[in-house]
C-alpha cells in the first residue's frame, strides 16, 4: 500500500515524539555531578543534538541525490567523497595556526550558519535546473572547507568547557546526543525524502542548523588570549608539526586512525549504492535501515565510557576497529534478499558502535596530552594526518565498486579493518594506554601565538 501524505506526516511527528521521550527520560537519572548539570555544557550538548538530527537528513539526502536523481556511478560517488576530504589535506595545517591566534567559539557558530547556506544551495540548483554532479562536487568541497575550520574550533571549545580528566565522558555524552538523533533521524529523513525529494529535504537540515546557531550564541567560555608580537605564521605551523612528531602516542594514533579512515571511506562510498541497487531499497526503506546506525551509537555511547575505563582507551580503540571491520565484511558476503537487508542494518549498527568507541578515545587522548596553546595546531595536524589516506580510500572503493563489484569494495574495507585491529593490538603504544595521559611538557621556546 502506498502511504498517503497524512500517513507520512504522522510518522514524522511520531518519530519526533519518540526522540523527545528518550531525552526527557534521561534527565531524572542524572547524577548530581553529571556534566549535563552544567548549564554551559548543556547548551553545547543541545546544539550537538539539533545539528546531529539535521545531519541525519544530509547523510541520506546528499548521496541519494547523487545516486538516485543524478544516477552517479561508483567512481563518481568516490570522487564526491574525495572532494569533501580534499580541504582537510589542503587547509588543515594553516587553519590550525590561525585558530591558535583567535577565539574559537565565534568560528564554530559562523561555521554552522555557513553550512546551512551551502546545503540550501542544492534545492535551489535543483529548482533552477542547474543540479549536476559538478555542482555536487562543489557543494562537497565547500562543506569540507567549513568543516576543516569550524569542526576543529568545535573540538577545542569542548576543552574550554569540560575539565581534561572528563574528556572521555564528555565525548561519550556528545556521542549520546548524536545517538538520540540517529534513532529517530533516519526514519524521519527517509519519510521526508520520500515526501518532498532528497534536494528539498536538505532545507530541513539548514533550518535545524540555524537553530543550533541560536543555541550556541548563548554559550559563554573564558578563553585567555596572550598576544605575542614575536609569533610568525610559518614558525608556528612548524612548531605544531614538531609537537605532534615528538609525541609517540599522537603519531601512533594518527597512523592507526588514518588507516581506519582509508578502510571506512572505501566501504562508505558504495553502501548507498549497495542498498539501492543490490538490495533494491527505496529512499524510505534506506532511512528505516539507518535506524540501526542510531542503535549502535546508543549502545556504544552508553557503554563506551565504562569499557574505556575498564580496559583502557587503547584497547577500546582496537575494539572499535574490529567492530567496524566485522560489519563491512559480513555485508560483502550477504545475499541480495531479506537476509541481505538485515545484514545491511547490522553493518550500520557495527559501524556506528565501532566509530563511537574509536573517536571518544581518540579525541580524548589527543586533547589530554596537548598543552592549551597548541590545541588548534595539534587538532588540525591530526585531522590532516588521519584524512590523508581517506581520499585515496574513497577513490579506491569507487574503482573496486565499478570495475569488480560493490561487494569487493565492502570486502576490502572490512578485511583491511580487521587486519588493522590485529596489528594495532600488537602495537605497544596503543595497547598499553590504560588511562588518559597528562599534558606533555611544553617544547623549549614554545610560543603562544594569539
Amino acid at each position: 500500500m502506498i502511504p498517503t501524505e497524512t500517513t507520512l506526516k504522522s510518522k514524522v511527528l511520531s518519530a519526533a515524539r519518540q526522540l523527545w521521550l528518550i531525552l526527557r527520560s534521561l534527565w531524572p537519572a542524572l547524577a548530581p555531578d553529571d556534566l549535563l548539570r552544567n548549564a554551559t555544557y548543556r547548551r553545547l550538548w543541545s546544539s550537538i543534538l539539533i545539528s546531529s538530527f539535521g545531519g541525519q537528513i544530509t547523510m541520506l539526502a546528499l548521496p541519494l541525490t547523487a545516486a538516485v536523481m543524478l544516477q552517479a556511478t561508483p567512481v563518481q560517488m568516490g570522487l564526491l567523497t574525495a572532494m569533501e576530504i580534499a580541504p582537510f589535506v589542503l587547509l588543515s595545517l594553516p587553519a590550525g595556526v590561525w585558530l591558535d591566534r583567535i577565539k574559537k567559539l565565534p568560528v564554530y557558530v559562523i561555521g554552522e550558519g555557513l553550512i546551512a547556506l551551502v546545503l540550501a544551495s542544492v534545492p535551489l540548483a535543483w529548482y533552477l535546473g542547474w543540479l549536476t554532479m559538478p555542482w555536487m562536487y562543489g557543494v562537497a568541497f565547500t562543506l569540507g572547507c567549513i568543516f576543516v575550520v569550524a569542526g576543529t574550533a568545535a573540538q577545542i571549545v569542548l576543552t574550554q568547557v569540560v575539565p581534561r580528566e572528563r574528556l572521555v565522558e564528555a565525548h561519550a555524552k556528545n556521542a549520546l546526543a548524536s545517538s538520540g538523533a540517529e534513532v529517530a533521524g533516519p526514519g524521519v529523513a527517509g519519510v521526508l525524502i520520500k515526501l518532498v525529494g532528497a534536494p528539498l529535504a536538505l532545507l530541513a537540515d539548514a533550518v535545524l542548523l540555524l537553530g543550533s546557531v541560536l543555541i550556541l550564541r548563548g554559550v559563554h567560555v573564558v578563553e585567555n588570549r596572550i598576544p605575542n608580537a614575536a609569533s610568525h605564521f610559518w614558525s608556528d605551523l612548524k612548531e605544531g608539526l614538531r609537537f605532534v612528531a615528538s609525541q609517540p602516542l599522537l603519531m601512533s594514533l594518527a597512523l592507526v586512525v588514518g588507516l581506519w579512515q582509508m578502510c571506512h571511506h572505501s566501504a562508505m562510498v558504495v553502501q548507498i549504492l549497495f542498498a539501492t541497487r543490490e538490495l533494491g531499497l527505496n529512499e524510505r526503506q534506506v532511512g528505516l535501515c539507518y535506524i540501526g546506525l542510531g542503535v549502535g551509537t546508543v549502545m556504544a555511547s552508553t557503554l563506551g565510557h565504562r569499557i574505556s575505563h575498564r580496559f583502557g582507551p587503547g584497547p577500546c580503540l582496537v575494539l572499535g576497529f574490529a567492530t567496524c571491520g566485522l560489519g563491512w565484511l559480513q555485508l560483502a558476503l550477504a545475499p541480495a534478499n531479506a537476509w541481505g537487508v538485515a545484514s545491511f542494518v547490522f553493518m550500520l549498527l557495527c559501524f556506528s558502535a565501532g566509530a563511537v568507541l574509536i573517536f571518544i578515545n581518540f579525541l580524548a587522548l589527543r586533547q589530554a596530552v596537548t598543552p592549551e596553546p597548541l590545541l588548534g595546531r595539534m587538532t588540525s595536524t591530526m585531522r590532516w594526518l588521519i584524512l590523508i589516506p581517506a581520499g585515496p580510500g574513497a577513490i579506491w572503493g569507487g574503482y573496486l565498486g565499478e570495475h569488480l563489484g560493490l561487494r569487493y569494495a565492502l570486502g576490502f574495507g572490512g578485511g583491511s579493518a580487521l587486519l588493522l585491529a590485529a596489528w594495532a593490538w600488537r602495537h605497544p603504544v596503543i595497547r598499553n594506554v590504560r588511562a588518559l595521559p597528562k599534558p606533555a611538557a611544553l617544547l623549549a621556546g614554545l610560543q603562544a601565538p594569539r
